[in-house]
């Protein structure tokens, strides 16, 4: 098969980059890539997948480590024309084989080769790659991009940012590197690097986050603004690190971040902390700009504003402007890799249900309150978990915490947390401070310990494995 021409397919990202051939494109913290070297290396992989026997249409796996190589074989894939899997190198065997069975690939590019695999499993050859949906109510669920919508899942995010500058064209400054803190085998990762790619930078990735090489790399390519997850801004909060200059702004990606964190990490590192939204299917629908966090810091906290072409609705709101949050994208997600579509969560006018709940302000900023389904209501009373859960994170002994509602004969539903402590820590200390910074209705009846909060690979609570102290 002849390499992807057609316009606005991902391959351009690569094949199209402004950047000198001789220059780096991919960098980790001890090893770095050419554009030319990149290039020639990706036909080299996609040559390899088509003497392996793989078609056009059909899906290839990519079980590799989060650097290089990973990026290249990526390109590789789209090349062949095949649909790119990605597959977490570190995934047990059951998550392996359950993602296999979901997509069905003709062959796994892993570290020690091609691995080819029964498949009949065929599927348009727009489509460029699964993501899986984060699991926090189920099992995650593939599913499919198009090199088409995915591009413009990118461009609305980068157009504000380019201004009134075409994407392809050429500037006198090289913009400086992306730096990707995160798996390429999650959403936010695949995200990052392309998006890097398309605004015509490198790109620096990691394989495991560290404090100390997140500093060295900020430090070695002068990086400005970058993304996190919140699990690794806490792990920096909690670190010897002491100086993260020149860094200015942090996007906080794939799952909520306590506010309690986010400002630890502007009073410690004098970095401003930014939320985004977005899911799995719609991409990123809502963030900040840079002019939007300099103009309205009182606004920290909310996740942004729509993005262009991004229409919000909130249904069915109550005394404070708080209901269900439906997004209308210019586009989305093709579907699921079974053959499921999304129609079941689209209206006749095109707007999705997210499942949040959310309020928008007078300005058009967005604060999302939590999971419609994670909602507990006391009698009537709506608590939000992620509202307690910060008041928790307060005493100094509390590591993490979860709370989750747990029914109750009178009043339906209580609020109930569990914790994670280092060293003895009375019940009465923890309700004491949920009471000073709480209305009552939202104190837990109860404080349970445990070793750990139950989480995603992006860091979001299960809080269903929470109610029946399992880990599924």
């Amino acid at each position: 098969m002849s390499e992807a021409k057609q316009p606005g397919a991902l391959t351009s990202l690569l094949l199209d980059h402004p950047g000198a051939g001789d220059e780096p494109l991919i960098l980790t913290l001890d090893a770095s890539v050419t554009l030319d070297d990149a290039r020639a290396a990706a036909r080299a992989r996609a040559a390899e997948l088509r003497g392996a026997g793989v078609q056009p249409g059909q899906a290839v796996g990519l079980r590799l480590p989060s650097g290089p190589d990973a990026l290249v074989a990526m390109f590789g894939v789209w090349l062949a024309g095949a649909l790119f899997v990605p597959l977490n190198p570190r995934a047990p065997k059951a998550e392996l084989a359950g993602a296999l069975a979901a997509t069905a690939p003709a062959a796994i590019v892993g570290p020690d080769g091609i691995t080819t695999l029964d498949a009949s499993r065929a599927y348009d050859t727009d489509v460029a790659f699964v993501l899986w949906t984060s699991g926090t109510t189920g099992a995650p669920k593939p599913i499919l991009h198009t090199h088409t919508s995915y591009l413009e899942l990118i461009d609305r995010v980068l157009g504000p940012l380019r201004g009134r500058r075409a994407p392809d064209a050429a500037t006198d400054r090289t913009p400086s590197p992306n730096l990707i803190p995160v798996s390429l085998a999650l959403n936010a990762g695949i995200y990052n690097a392309l998006f890097g790619l398309r605004a015509g930078a490198p790109v620096v990735l990691m394989d495991r986050f560290t404090p100390e090489a997140f500093t060295m790399l900020v430090h070695r390519h002068g990086i400005r603004s970058t993304v996190l997850p919140p699990a690794a801004i806490t792990m920096l909060n909690d670190s010897d690190v002491t100086d993260l200059g020149p860094l200015r702004y942090v996007r906080s990606i794939t799952a909520p971040l306590s506010p309690l964190q986010a400002r630890r990490f502007t009073e410690r590192f004098g970095t401003v902390v930014l939320n985004g939204y977005g899911q799995a299917e719609i991409g990123e629908v809502i963030g900040w700009t840079a002019r939007d966090a300099r103009d309205h810091p009182d606004r920290i906290g909310a996740v942004g504003r729509p993005h262009p072409g991004v229409d919000i609705r909130i249904d069915a709101p109550d005394e404070h402007g708080t209901g269900r949050l439906l997004v209308r994208p210019p586009a989305m997600a093709a579907g699921y890799a079974g053959g499921d579509d999304l129609a079941d969560r689209v209206d006749a006018d095109g707007f999705v249900d997210t499942g949040d709940l959310a309020r928008v302000d007078a300005d058009g900023f967005v604060w999302i309150e939590g999971r419609s389904g994670d909602l507990i209501n006391r009698g009537g009373n709506k608590v939000f978990p992620d509202a307690v859960e910060e008041v928790l994170l307060l005493h100094p002994s509390v590591r993490d915490a979860g709370v989750v509602g747990e029914p109750d004969d009178r009043l339906g539903e209580v609020p109930v947390a569990y914790v994670v402590t280092a060293g003895d820590v009375a019940d009465a200390d923890l309700d004491a401070l949920c009471r000073e910074h709480l209305v009552p209705y939202k104190v837990p009846v109860a404080f349970r310990r445990v070793d750990t909060i139950p989480r995603t690979d992006v860091g979001k609570i299960r809080r269903g494995a929470l109610r029946t102290g399992g880990a599924a």
